[in-house]
């Protein structure tokens, strides 16, 4: 029997995530860390430099083969930003949508669900650790130094 509810869940999973924000418009599909951690008693937000403009964003990245959602998320919050996380949400917290700049200077229209994850370490040695720089900020903050306006109302709601 729980077998059924399963398929059922991750072909659902599978709609909501890829299928039908592919059919709706954006074209293209990311999936985004919201890395949280609490210091004195308040949620705090990480932020990274992306590798081309240097602007404030969250991890993110496209879908990866044999991960959901936030499996895609963590790995892309270890490989951008070092983290080891303590939990990650499987559903999503919210959405973005944001043009991703193309090399041939076109605009890809992508919609980006976003994970929260419980982030229980940062480490120095990671992937990317030389291309961007890291930084912790109140949600506030956050929202004042994204561009994305979804984004940053999100970053707002915490």
């Amino acid at each position: 029997m729980g077998k059924p509810l399963l398929m059922g869940s991750k072909l659902r999973n599978l709609w909501e995530e890829v299928g039908r924000p592919v059919i709706l418009r954006p074209r293209r599909v990311q999936f985004a860390a919201l890395c949280t951690r609490k210091k004195k008693g308040q949620d705090e937000v990480l932020l990274i430099t992306s590798r081309d403009t240097g602007r404030w964003i969250i991890p993110k990245g496209w879908p990866i083969d044999g991960l959901d959602g936030a499996e895609t998320a963590l790995q892309e919050a270890w490989e951008e930003a070092g983290v080891r996380a303590e939990t990650v949400d499987k559903t999503p917290v919210g959405h973005f949508t944001y043009d991703k700049i193309l090399k041939d200077g076109s605009a890809q229209p992508v919609l980006t669900n976003v994970y929260r994850i419980a982030v229980s370490k940062l480490v120095e040695d990671f992937p990317e650790a030389h291309q961007r720089t890291r930084k912790w900020f109140s949600p506030a903050e956050a929202a004042s130094h994204v561009q994305e306006p979804e984004l940053r109302a999100l970053l707002r709601k915490m």
